[in-house]
């Protein structure tokens, strides 16, 4: 009898084992967490403000102290970081109506009015790279983390907010770099053989 209930018991011990290892996993997978690791990765920190399209495996994030904006997707797997001079501007659109808008050289377009019945809140951030001109992120939508339109709105605002603060300050202008080799010592020319 002793026997049946050792094994018994090691089954449930084995059974409860798998179970604490599938959650575990389960929870280092989710979606929101893989992106905001792999934000934390790029970003070399904790960005100061994020956002997550879990539907569509997307997220952004901004580093203030290194000046620079990264852009995931493929939950994570894939994405970009640009430098704050490399940002365009960038768009609230709601419902498919670009809303509120901030572009460098542009004056800020702020938003106005938005239906407390929209269904879709997204952020387009544009970029100088000719090759990944913009990025799209679904801030509110059926399948998002935030539980309504306003959170999303607000979410958006501030991002718009903080695009702009970037683009106010000034570009920085490239320095051409002076690449001269000092291999042979400089010889004296003929005004200066004639002095001497």
């Amino acid at each position: 009898m002793s026997e049946v209930l050792r094994t018994i018991l090691i089954l449930l011990l084995a059974g409860v084992a798998l179970t604490t290892l599938a959650m575990f996993v389960s929870w280092w997978l989710e979606p929101a967490r893989r992106l905001r690791r792999a934000l934390r990765r790029v970003l070399h920190g904790v960005p100061e403000c994020e956002a997550l399209d879990i539907a569509d495996g997307r997220a952004a994030g901004l580093d203030f102290e290194g000046e620079s904006l990264a852009v995931l997707w493929r939950t994570g797997s894939t994405g970009l970081v640009y430098g704050f001079h490399e940002i365009e501007g960038a768009e609230l659109i709601v419902d498919g109506k670009v809303l509120a808008r901030a572009r460098r050289g542009e004056p800020r377009r702020l938003l106005d009015e938005f239906g407390p019945n929209a269904e879709r809140v997204t952020l387009r951030l544009v970029f100088t790279d000719h090759r990944f001109p913009e990025f799209e992120l679904e801030l509110f939508g059926p399948r998002s983390l935030l539980s309504d339109v306003g959170e999303g709105v607000r979410l958006g605002r501030r991002w718009l907010s903080h695009i702009e603060a970037v683009l106010k300050r000034p570009r920085p202008h490239p320095v051409p770099e002076l690449n001269l080799k000092a291999e042979d010592a400089p010889r004296r020319g003929d005004d200066d053989d004639a002095d001497g």
